[in-house]
């Protein structure tokens, strides 16, 4: 079997579904429907991962994390109905790993599953310096052999392209201008004409990544400033 993966949902139509898909990539699965037996099951065998519901009817899913992260460094990706933004920022600002909101694609979830498993390995047992690779939210770039990975799909990216989604991700969370996306990449002094050729690159990135899921916000326009990743 492969990893040991904890789900903690009280609606247990959707925990089913969800060790459904797990079960199909070959992973061992725990279900718990309430935060005590959780918390418990986490102290008597402590899972690879936990997939926690922030709407559980004893404990909330934010203070599981907090207790989680006490102790343990596994990753948590937290399942919620709310779309509250503060609600993202509480649970990432607690130390989850990634959020998805429901009601959500399994095939997403289990992509999201799969890239915080193989970040967590990876960084757990000696692999690549971290500087070389870029890896969230589905997204995987490795600088050192120019590959892009994003939700289990290889993309392929030119030089240009892949320098400017390096940039925005090294960045992520700042927006980082035309002028300045232009001189890192092009190596260029920036002028009047340049800000197409930037938005030339970055629609084809947009197509390129809408693949996978159907959506093209990875990267987002903050209008007449530039370009940001969400951290």
């Amino acid at each position: 079997m492969g990893s040991r993966i904890l789900i903690v949902d009280d609606e247990r139509e959707i925990a089913d579904v969800v060790e459904l898909y797990l079960k199909n990539e070959n992973y061992e699965v725990a279900k718990c429907y309430n935060g005590t037996d959780a918390l418990r099951c986490i102290e008597e065998n402590a899972p690879d991962m936990a997939l926690l519901d922030v709407m559980l009817p004893d404990i909330d899913g934010f203070t599981i994390l907090q207790k989680i992260r006490e102790k343990y460094t596994f990753p948590v990706i937290m399942l919620t109905a709310k779309t509250e933004y503060m609600d993202k920022i509480n649970g990432l600002t607690l130390g989850a790993d990634d959020y998805i909101a429901k009601p959500f694609n399994p095939l997403e979830l289990i992509a999201r599953v799969k890239a915080q498993l193989r970040r967590f390995t990876k960084y757990n047992d000696g692999g690549r310096p971290q500087e070389d690779i870029i890896d969230f939210a589905g997204l995987v770039l490795n600088r050192s052999t120019h590959e892009c990975v994003y939700n289990e799909r290889a993309l392929t990216l030119t030089p240009i392209e892949f320098d400017i989604l390096w940039i925005l991700c090294e960045n992520r969370g700042q927006v980082i201008s035309s002028e300045q996306l232009f001189e890192q990449v092009w190596k260029e002094k920036y002028y009047k004409n340049s800000n197409n050729t930037v938005m030339v690159h970055i629609r084809h990135l947009r197509e390129k990544m809408s693949g996978p899921t159907g959506k093209s916000d990875f990267i987002k326009t903050v209008w007449g400033v530039g370009y940001r990743v969400e951290k």
